[in-house]
């Protein structure tokens, strides 16, 4: 129940909850943190926090670099051009679905 007075919190993962759901160690986890390619939150008590699409994200990353054999460099550059790629359909879909002028033409 929410109340007035309080905001409410956003959903968030701790790392046991990213590590579990991704099926890796949480040392794991923290390694891709360190490296900045899973964002994380520090809280005051110096735990970290993890957006409820990490596990997702801990999945294409150990993918990416097991199968394809991507060095965690490369797999930062896949994983950044995919996430631009995303934006770019979405909106084609949003120009698509408006008949409007795409605004590069």
């Amino acid at each position: 129940m929410s109340s007035p007075l309080l905001p409410a919190l956003p959903p968030r993962l701790d790392i046991g909850m990213v590590a579990a759901a991704s099926g890796t160690h949480p040392e794991l986890v923290a390694r891709f943190v360190e490296l900045g390619l899973v964002p994380a939150h520090w809280d005051g008590a110096g735990r970290l926090w993890f957006d409820p699409s990490a596990p997702g994200l801990v999945r294409r990353i150990v993918r990416l670099h097991a199968d394809l054999s991507l060095n965690y460099t490369a797999v930062a550059l896949v994983i950044d051009l995919l996430a631009r790629i995303d934006v770019l359909e979405s909106r084609r879909r949003v120009i698509r679905s408006g008949k409007g002028t795409p605004p590069w033409r």
